[in-house]
C-alpha cells in the first residue's frame, strides 16, 4: 500500500497559453492583471497629459516673466533722451527712434501678458478637463472591473480548498482500504468541487466579459484623448504663434524706423546747430615751429655751442653724436638732435667747472672730468674719466676748445695721445699730486660764444 505522503495530489506550474488556462481548474493566473494593465495604462496617460499641462504652465509662466523682462528692457530706453539735445527733435531722426522703440517695447510688454492670461485661461483648462476625465476613467476601472477580479479570486480560493479536501479524502480512502464517513466520501466531495467550480467559471466569464467591454471603450476613450490633445495643442500653437508674429511685427516696425534715417540727417543738423563751435577745415594745421611759451628765448637756453663731435669709445672707435654747451656751464651729449623721435635726454652730462681740458692737436682735445647724469647717489661715485673728443676740422676743435675752456675749472696744455684708452682709470692723488700744474686761463677773459647750431650728428659744426 502506498503511503499517503507519495500520493497526495501537486500541481505543476503550467504557462498562460488558451489550452492551459481552460484545462486547469484553478488557472496560474492573476485575475487582476488585466485590470491593472489599464490600470498603469490610465496612469500613463495621466502623465503624459500632465506633462503637457506642465508645459503649457511653464509657457504661461515664462510669457510672465517676459512681460516683467521687457518693462526692465523699456527702462533702459528712459524717457526724455540723455543729452537729447545733440538729437534732431523732428520725426525722422534719433530721437523719433527712441519713441519708436519705447512704444514697440511697450506694446511687447502688453503682448506677452495678454499671451500669458490665453494660455492660463483658455488653452490650459482643455489638459485639465482631459486630466479629470482620465481620472474618473480610473475610479471606473477600479469600482467596476477591479470588483469582478476580488470575486474572482474569491470562488477559485474556494475552489482550491474543496479540490484540496478531495485530494486530501482520496489519499485517505486508498490508505484504508475504502474506509471514510458518509461526509468525506470522494464521490461527494467531487460533486462539491463541481458546484464550486460551476460558481468560480461563472464569476471568471462574467470578469471576462466586463474585461472586454473595458477593452473595447479604451479603444474609443483613447481616440477621444488624442482628439482633446491634438485641439488643445492647435489652440497652444495659434496662441504662440500670434504672440510670435505680433514680435516679429513690432521688432521689424523699429528696425524699418532705424533703417529709414538718412546717413548725414543727425550729422547735418548737429553742424548747423553748432557752426560757431566746430573745426572750420578750411582752416589751417598747428606747427610746432609757430608755438610761443614763456621762457622760450630765455639765455638760459640758448646753447653756447652745439653741434656734432665724435668722441672715442671700447676698441678705439670713434662714434659721432651731438653735442651742446650749455650757459649752465654743461657739457652734455646726446645720440642725436631731434627733439621730436624721444625725449631727449643726454648720455653723459659734465660740468665743466669740475673738469679739466687738455690742448688741441688738430682735430682731437680731450676734457676730464665726471659724468653727472645719473642720480645723486650714482654721482657720487663717480669717477673722472678722459674724454678723447674729434672735431670734424681743426676750425671746429679750436671753436670747441675755445668755449669749453672758457667755462672749465682747469686747462692743460697736455696734447691727446694717440694710443691711450678712450675712456682712461680714474687718477689718484698721488698722480695728480705729480703731474704738473694746469694752466689756468688768464683772469677776466671770456670766449666769445660760437653761434647756436643743431647740425644733425656727422656734419659740421
Amino acid at each position: 500500500m502506498a503511503s499517503p505522503t507519495s500520493t497526495l495530489p501537486t500541481r505543476s506550474a503550467t504557462t498562460r497559453t488558451s489550452s492551459t488556462l481552460d484545462d486547469d481548474a484553478i488557472p496560474d493566473e492573476d485575475s487582476s492583471e488585466t485590470s491593472q494593465l489599464f490600470h498603469e495604462r490610465l496612469q500613463a496617460w495621466k502623465h503624459a497629459v500632465k506633462y503637457v499641462e506642465d508645459y503649457i504652465q511653464a509657457t504661461e509662466k515664462m510669457h510672465h516673466d517676459n512681460a516683467k523682462d521687457y518693462n526692465k528692457v523699456l527702462k533702459t530706453v528712459s524717457s526724455p533722451l540723455k543729452e537729447g539735445h545733440h538729437f534732431d527733435q523732428n520725426l525722422g531722426g534719433v530721437a523719433g527712434l527712441f519713441d519708436n522703440v519705447r512704444s514697440n517695447t511697450q506694446a511687447l510688454v502688453n503682448s506677452h501678458n495678454e499671451t500669458a492670461s490665453t494660455l492660463k485661461g483658455t488653452v490650459l483648462p482643455i489638459f485639465e478637463r482631459l486630466h479629470s476625465e482620465i481620472k474618473n476613467k480610473t475610479k471606473e476601472l477600479t469600482k467596476g472591473a477591479g470588483k469582478g477580479s476580488k470575486a474572482v479570486d474569491k470562488a477559485r480560493g474556494v475552489s482550491q480548498k474543496h479540490i484540496e479536501l478531495l485530494g486530501q479524502h482520496t489519499a485517505a480512502y486508498d490508505s484504508s482500504g475504502g474506509s471514510v464517513k458518509a461526509a468525506d466520501d470522494p464521490y461527494i466531495l467531487q460533486r462539491q468541487v463541481y458546484h464550486r467550480l460551476n460558481k468560480q467559471v461563472l464569476e471568471e466569464n462574467n470578469n471576462r466579459d466586463d474585461m472586454l467591454s473595458v477593452q473595447n471603450s479604451f479603444a474609443q476613450f483613447e481616440a477621444h484623448i488624442i482628439a482633446t490633445l491634438q485641439h488643445g495643442w492647435q489652440q497652444f500653437n495659434q496662441v504662440v504663434s500670434t504672440q510670435a508674429d505680433n514680435t516679429r511685427s513690432l521688432y521689424g516696425d523699429m528696425t524699418g524706423t532705424i533703417q529709414r534715417i538718412p546717413a548725414d540727417f543727425e550729422w547735418n543738423g548737429f553742424v548747423k546747430r553748432n557752426v560757431g563751435v566746430l573745426i572750420d577745415p578750411n582752416g589751417g594745421k598747428r606747427a610746432v615751429e609757430q608755438i610761443k611759451f614763456p621762457n622760450q628765448d630765455h639765455s638760459a637756453t640758448r646753447p653756447l655751442i652745439a653741434g656734432s663731435l665724435e668722441r672715442k669709445k671700447m676698441l678705439k672707435r670713434y662714434d659721432a653724436g651731438f653735442y651742446v654747451v650749455t650757459p649752465s656751464k654743461y657739457l652734455h651729449e646726446f645720440k642725436t638732435d631731434d627733439d621730436f623721435a624721444k625725449d631727449p635726454s643726454p648720455e653723459n652730462s659734465l660740468y665743466l667747472p669740475d673738469c679739466m681740458i687738455g690742448a688741441v692737436d688738430g682735430v682731437k682735445f680731450n676734457v676730464r672730468g665726471k659724468d653727472t647724469s645719473g642720480n645723486a647717489m650714482m654721482n657720487k661715485m663717480a669717477r673722472a674719466h678722459e674724454f678723447a673728443f674729434k672735431a670734424h676740422t681743426p676750425d671746429d676743435a679750436r671753436k670747441w676748445h675755445s668755449i669749453i675752456a672758457s667755462v672749465a675749472g682747469q686747462t692743460s696744455n697736455e696734447l691727446p695721445g694717440n694710443d691711450e684708452s678712450p675712456i682712461s682709470s680714474p687718477v689718484t692723488k698721488s698722480e695728480e699730486a705729480a703731474a704738473p700744474p694746469p694752466v689756468a686761463a688768464p683772469a677776466g677773459t671770456v670766449a666769445e660764444p660760437a653761434p647756436t647750431t643743431t647740425a644733425a650728428p656727422g656734419s659740421a659744426v
